[in-house]
């Protein structure tokens, strides 16, 4: 009798909970679609139903670089939160292959992210419907969804671009909202509020992890691995709503079941879109290839990983679409929390499925059907695998070093050469063996040549990770295990010098680079060589830095004990010389051994920069290097004193033809130049600039077009280029070239290439056999099978840099980081 009391109680205690869990309407003080709502405030509506309801944990999970709260909110029935942690862990046994889980008794993971793109906002707003739903359970049907699920929502991946969007948006709309697609409240001031504080794309950053946000909401991604992930977005307005299945080209790896799911989805959407008449597509346009995104990394981790796309970019809050229809945030709200509502319960229904297929696909993992077993990465340059062994920790990716027993002789498909070779496992070497937990996205990562059936993909088709990082590395048809967790660093055996002429640092790594940074910022004298040298028998190659004793003595009597901390502090191998008398080369009293000036840089931003770009740059110098940057405005460009400023990087954009008049004067003074990507188009035909485009080689034998009209909105393949590596050709005798090799592997994302100079340095060359993998079409292939791609011209007493790609693409392409520390620091 107590106990039927007790329950009793219990069940009018919660009634009374959930009673006082207000609506969004209700806490807001206005009904949800008719503003948008500020940041702090869907925290703080988050704050208050976990507060009030029994059935929802919050977790905040990290900040963003503003400062802005992360949040989840984790939601299921009374007794799943009452069991949440054993829940959560006996998943991550069930993806470790722990058989003693039982899967009956487990119910499926539904992870909902919002807001990925801040100014495709609607779906933050539409994250406090749907967890105001969930939260009440009103409905019986809602309830027994709870039973079989857990359901995590993160109501905004990118608090600090969806502010960015809604302050501009709430501080120029009026008091009614203007439909017409004219009005200013629909066109966003650059950079707009699509990316995050550095203006990443953090949809394309899944992967890579290279901005906090990422970071930090990836460990939690981890902890918990769910079974189904929707990420959701928007388009453009005049888009009806996308939602699964994906379109090709996807990915060999994405199992059977995945695909089926995806469909089994979508069907259970069309029927709400069905019933309300809502227009709809699928299997068109968002593909399942490149590994970054919400949905394919997912996908890639075990789970069903799904993009659902509303139309809404730029509509504000109303807006009067090509069909001559009045698209609102309320109607952009019910299609989301339609989308939302549906895939819970179809998760719901099939949660047992779905948790024996997540089984599956881990036991798969350790026995992969790849073309590649294993991969080994060789330690050419200790920075960049320390950096890639970061990456594949953060990916929970298992990596071990060298081979127990030593050096061992296998063979396997080199990169370099792409061709299948013999060669030395080496102690530092890394290896990676696909068959582990997380190997389908080790694979994926790793694998030289990506099978794409369909080259009309969303975005890069390669992305191979020991091109990115400028290593060279084989690919092993035979299952190899590595011998050691940690790399052995080299040993310092520093000769006793009573009284050292000069410290001696190698160059070749952003290690390096931040140490000369650091060694500037202490006013400390820096010179480089520009030939190899050879002293105490020891090879030295252009590049290296040295820091002579007396000249920086002269201004800091405490020099010594300063560059030794400077120097033990940042981890790099450094010499210590008690003479400047040669072996081989030249002395160090040589003009060979040039003092590097100090870098006073400026980036260009505005209307007319690539945010993206210019994030990159921003991003680079401030995180990475620690080294301070003015971001000017293109407008000002004419002003710059070459006595504040005497490094200029231009990242890429379209520029107006007036740039090239604004700089030259302040070249030829003695500034450096840096032109990125499409900046170089600002100067072509201008004087002083000799930058010319290669010209497309041209077809006697050409046909017409015989493209049908079925296909019109299909990409031509033969003029295709969405991200394609090639092997540039390096003159390894220039400072831009310093510390990489004969060859630097880029992304290439454009037709663009130029014609050698005829007076300058031509640094990087394509040839006919530079293209390595990746979605390039036949036309294209032509027209860059030869040509320049980075240059340098002088001109009066400064000169320019020609940089036709993106160096830091997405800030993971590490091998490009120093191309560019070379070209402020060193040239």
């Amino acid at each position: 009798m107590k106990r039927t009391l007790l329950v009793l109680w219990l069940g009018l205690f919660a009634s009374s909970l959930f009673a006082q869990i207000q609506s969004p309407d209700n806490f807001l003080g206005y009904e949800l679609g008719t503003r948008f709502s500020a940041h702090q405030k869907v925290v703080d509506y988050f704050k208050e139903v976990a507060a009030k309801a029994g059935n929802v944990k919050l977790q905040s999970y990290g900040k963003t670089y503003e400062g802005r709260e992360l949040l989840l909110a984790i939601i299921s029935d009374a007794s799943n939160m009452q069991r949440l942690e054993q829940i959560r862990t006996n998943n991550i046994a069930i993806s470790n292959n722990d058989k003693s889980v039982k899967l009956a008794k487990q119910p499926v993971i539904v992870w909902l992210s919002y807001n990925v793109h801040g100014n495709e906002a609607n779906s933050t707003e539409t994250a406090m419907k749907v967890l105001y739903t969930l939260a009440a359970a009103k409905d019986e049907k809602t309830k027994q969804w709870l039973k079989n699920t857990i359901v995590i929502i993160d109501p905004c991946l990118n608090p600090d671009g969806r502010e960015r969007y809604v302050n501009y948006f709430n501080s120029v709309v009026g008091t009614v909202p203007n439909p017409d697609p004219a009005a200013r409240e629909h066109y966003e001031p650059w950079p707009g509020g699509r990316s995050n504080h550095y203006y990443f794309d953090l949809n394309r950053d899944w992967a890579w992890q290279t901005q906090i946000e990422s970071e930090q909401r990836l460990r939690q991604y981890h902890q918990w691995l769910p079974q189904v992930h929707v990420d959701f977005h928007e388009q453009g307005y005049n888009e009806p709503y996308y939602f699964a299945p994906a379109a090709e080209p996807i990915h060999q790896s994405v199992t059977a079941w995945q695909r089926d799911f995806q469909v089994i989805v979508g069907k259970n959407n069309a029927k709400y879109f069905d019933e309300n008449g809502w227009q709809y597509f699928t299997k068109e346009r968002f593909d399942l290839l490149y590994p970054s995104y919400g949905d394919t990394y997912p996908l890639y981790n075990g789970a069903i990983g799904m993009t659902y796309e509303q139309g809404g970019i730029k509509a504000g809050l109303a807006v009067v679409t090509a069909d001559g229809d009045t698209l609102t945030l309320k109607d952009r709200i019910s299609h989301h929390f339609a989308t939302s509502m549906s895939t819970l319960e179809i998760s719901s229904a099939y949660a047992e499925k779905l948790v024996t297929e997540f089984r599956k696909f881990f036991e798969q993992s350790l026995t992969p059907a790849t073309a590649y077993k294993s991969y080994v990465i060789k330690a050419q340059n200790i920075s960049r695998l320390r950096k890639l062994a970061e990456l594949l920790t953060k990916n929970k990716i298992s990596y071990a070093f060298g081979s127990e027993k030593g050096d061992r002789s296998l063979n396997g498909y080199n990169y370099e050469t792409q061709k299948v070779e013999s060669f030395k496992l080496e102690r530092n070497d890394m290896v990676v063996n696909v068959a582990q937990k997380h190997g389908v996205l080790a694979n994926i990562l790793f694998e030289p040549q990506t099978f794409v059936a369909d080259s009309n993909t969303y975005d890069i088709t390669a992305w191979a990770l020991p091109y990115a990082y400028g290593l060279n590395a084989y690919g092993l048809k035979e299952n190899v295990l590595g011998g050691h967790s940690f790399i052995e660093e080299p040993k310092r055996i520093l000769p006793s010098v009573a009284k050292p002429y000069a410290w001696v640092l190698a160059w070749g790594s952003i290690e390096e680079a931040k140490t000369l940074v650091a060694l500037q910022q202490k006013d400390i004298k820096v010179r480089m060589a520009e030939q190899a040298f050879t002293i105490g028998g020891v090879n030295y190659k252009a590049g290296t830095l040295l820091v002579y004793r007396a000249e920086n003595e002269k201004k800091n009597k405490n020099f010594t004990s300063v560059i030794q901390q400077l120097l033990t502090q940042n981890n790099v191998v450094f010499s210590v010389l008690g003479s400047g008398y040669v072996e081989k080369g030249k002395d160090f009293g040589s003009s060979s051994y040039r003092l590097l000036a100090t870098p006073k840089i400026a980036v260009l931003g505005g209307q007319e920069t690539s945010s993206q770009s210019l994030g990159e740059i921003w991003h680079f110098f401030e995180q990475e290097l620690n080294y301070p940057i003015s971001i000017v405005n293109v407008a000002t460009a004419a002003n710059l004193d070459i006595n504040q400023i005497n490094t200029l990087i231009v990242p890429d954009g379209y520029y107006a033809e007036k740039l090239a008049e604004q700089l030259a004067i302040w070249v030829s003074t003695g500034g450096k130049l840096i032109l990125l990507e499409d900046a170089i188009a600002a100067v072509i035909g201008k004087k002083p600039f000799q930058i010319k485009r290669r010209e497309e080689p041209k077809n006697n034998d050409a046909k017409s077009n015989t493209q049908a009209y079925s296909s019109r909105d299909h990409d031509d393949f033969s003029n295709s280029i969405p991200g394609a590596i090639y092997k540039v050709y390096l003159d390894q005798t220039h400072p831009l070239s310093y510390g990489i090799g004969k060859y630097y592997y880029t992304l290439k994302t454009d037709a663009n290439i130029y014609e050698p100079f005829e007076n300058g340095y031509n640094i990087g060359l394509l040839k006919p056999d530079s293209y390595v993998a990746g979605v390039a079409g036949a036309k294209v292939k032509a027209k860059i099978a030869s040509g320049m791609l980075y240059g340098v011209q002088e001109i009066g007493k400064g000169r320019v840099l020609y940089i036709a790609t993106g160096l830091i693409f997405r800030q993971f392409w590490e091998g490009g980081k120093q191309v560019l520390v070379n070209g402020v620091f060193l040239d």
